[in-house]
């Protein structure tokens, strides 16, 4: 393995197409969602409160740490796959940049996969309603909780994933991470994918690849069981344009309220009414 890029995307964005798409590549190991950043998250926390490290000096076990890290990462693939890139997904790579880039050494190179918020919104609430012969948590009648479309658009704009990818990725651009990250519209990746396709490569500074769109293979694998009615990773075989679905299912009150309250992210990512 000689380098490891990351994928840190919006939820409902087409991250998973993406990984899949990338995969086709023979030099790529794209995984699926990944626990990589939990791992090396979990022994900073370690790092940073035991005793055993607070005695002694802090120099010495900030360098070990660092390698610590670092070993670990490349050993954890190296023992997985023999391919010479990898593609790590994770949505906290981007807000964890400066992390990311201790540990590795370097200026990592971060993709983000973005997509129109209304349609976002819609992917989820479309996902909620796929399954009326289950009990969803977002909803209690008691409480008068998740009972209207816009009360679940309001949970999910102030809690994961959606609410949490959203604002990472304003302070992303806040402290100026963006200058580093290659953002990916999924609009575009559907419309244009070959042109898509060589800016992602030209970014990663890697030999470009000739895609098969009309016959992507899913070869990440997730229980979507462990997600919840939200964790829909299943790809379609051909890539094509999707019709937005916003105003059908969440109504025009609730995209106007979106939009309004999202104009820099539209403004950003050149979206339009």
């Amino acid at each position: 393995m000689e380098q490891i890029f990351y994928q840190s995307s919006l939820p409902r964005s087409g991250s998973t197409l993406l990984q899949n798409i990338l995969a086709q590549n023979p030099d790529i190991y794209a995984t699926p969602t990944s626990g990589m950043l939990e791992l090396i998250f979990a022994a900073r926390g370690n790092y940073t409160d035991s005793p055993e490290f607070k005695a002694q000096d802090a120099d010495l076990m900030r360098t070990g740490f660092q390698a610590f890290c670092k070993e670990g990462m490349d050993a954890y693939y190296n023992a997985i796959t023999d391919k010479k890139y990898v593609v790590d997904k994770s949505r906290g790579w981007g807000i964890h940049y400066d992390f990311l880039q201790f540990v590795r050494g370097e200026q990592p190179k971060i993709i983000c996969m973005v997509r129109d918020l209304r349609d976002v919104f819609a992917s989820m609430e479309n996902n909620y309603r796929k399954n009326p012969d289950k009990a969803d948590s977002i909803l209690n009648w008691s409480t008068m909780q998740g009972t209207t479309v816009p009360k679940r658009i309001d949970i999910w704009a102030q809690g994961a994933p959606v609410g949490m990818a959203i604002e990472r990725l304003s302070e992303v651009y806040r402290l100026g991470i963006d200058k580093n990250m290659l953002f990916v519209r999924f609009e575009d990746l559907c419309l244009y994918p070959e042109n898509t396709m060589l800016k992602i490569y030209k970014y990663l500074d890697i030999p470009a690849f000739e895609h098969d769109f009309d016959n992507i293979e899913q070869v990440t694998k997730e229980d979507d069981e462990i997600y919840g009615s939200f964790g829909d990773h299943i790809i379609r075989k051909k890539l094509e344009p999707v019709a937005s679905r916003a105003k059908t299912l969440l109504g025009k009150d609730v995209t106007d309220w979106i939009w309004n309250n999202y104009q820099w992210f539209f403004d950003k990512f050149r979206y339009t009414k």
